[in-house]
């Protein structure tokens, strides 16, 4: 069974409040249904596979991996060779964070239920010592897996587009992705939501004010 995002009345009502643009947004949107995975290890190895491609392309490598294994844990990770990594689509380099991080759960070297513990500064630091994890996939853990609740992404590129989008910005700087972040708190996690379907046309005709730049042909293109 699929399990999602659990957010209710208490958190849109902040939002609203606290943000008109947001609570328009919120209202056109409505209930936003964000797929988590609460197991640690799969969600691990689920923000790994989407580091730096399209959610297309990530969505395509999860479901073959999720077929083909069945199940995701350390266990049956751990007798995969780079190989049979690669094989699911994922890239060399992600294959061996993958393999890395599974022996070091395996071996009880990295102890990931710890986590659940720790405060999101924690996790990332926490995180931070396995190979290949950066803060940005501590924080698509904390929100697609843990539902840790105030959680923004400069890191992320859609949440910066969402950004530019709702706000009629050219440019997000990190000055501006703390304000907004300040105001979104303690609940900045399901604004993410919100902002992720405005960066994915669930709202027609809302447009990415990013400036266009002039190519070598004269031609005009988004940078």
């Amino acid at each position: 069974m699929e399990k999602y995002f659990q957010y209710g009345e208490t958190e849109i009502e902040h939002l609203k409040k606290v943000d008109k643009r947001l609570a328009e947004v919120i209202d056109k949107v409505g209930r936003v249904k964000r797929k988590i995975i609460p197991d640690l290890f799969s969600a691990l190895v689920n923000s790994i596979i989407g580091q730096q491609i399209s959610t297309k392309a990530h969505r395509t490598i999860w479901e073959r991996m999720k077929q083909r294994l069945n199940d995701i844990s350390p266990t049956v990770v751990n007798d995969l060779s780079l190989d049979e990594l690669q094989k699911f689509g994922i890239t060399f380099k992600k294959a061996v964070y993958i393999q890395s991080m599974t022996r070091k759960i395996v071996s009880g070297e990295f102890n990931i239920q710890e986590l659940e513990t720790m405060s999101d500064e924690e996790i990332c630091t926490k995180l931070s010592e396995l190979d290949g994890i950066g803060t940005w996939t501590a924080e698509m853990l904390m929100i697609h897996s843990m539902q840790r609740p105030n959680i923004l992404s400069y890191g992320d590129l859609a949440i910066i587009r969402g950004l530019r989008m709702i706000y009629h910005h050219q440019t997000i700087d990190k000055a501006k992705f703390e304000r907004y972040k300040k105001r979104y708190s303690p609940y900045a996690s399901i604004a993410s939501l919100y902002i992720w379907a405005v960066a994915g046309g669930a709202i027609e005709n809302m447009k990415d004010y990013k400036p266009k730049i002039k190519t070598s042909n004269g031609k005009r293109r988004k940078d």
